[in-house]
């Protein structure tokens, strides 16, 4: 995988870590609205594993922010 995907999967991350906290949501609250668990939303927001488009679809929703917003 090229170095860019890494570092753009990092950018997301941290686009959701900023999102949830501004919406004063923790990782578990976060993880009820799309039905994953907090290590899951950790994982996502530290870059350790991907997202599917189904998971960047229900985050975008439950942080109320527009897909592209998300992932540009």
């Amino acid at each position: 995988m090229p170095d860019w995907v890494l570092t753009h999967r990092r950018v997301i991350g941290e686009r959701i870590r900023t999102r949830r906290r501004e919406l004063r949501l923790s990782q578990e609250e976060l993880g009820e609205h799309v039905g994953r668990d907090h290590k899951t939303i950790h994982r996502w927001e530290t870059a350790a594993t991907n997202m599917s488009i189904t998971d960047l679809l229900l985050l975008a929703d439950a942080l109320d922010v527009e897909l592209a917003d998300l992932v540009r």
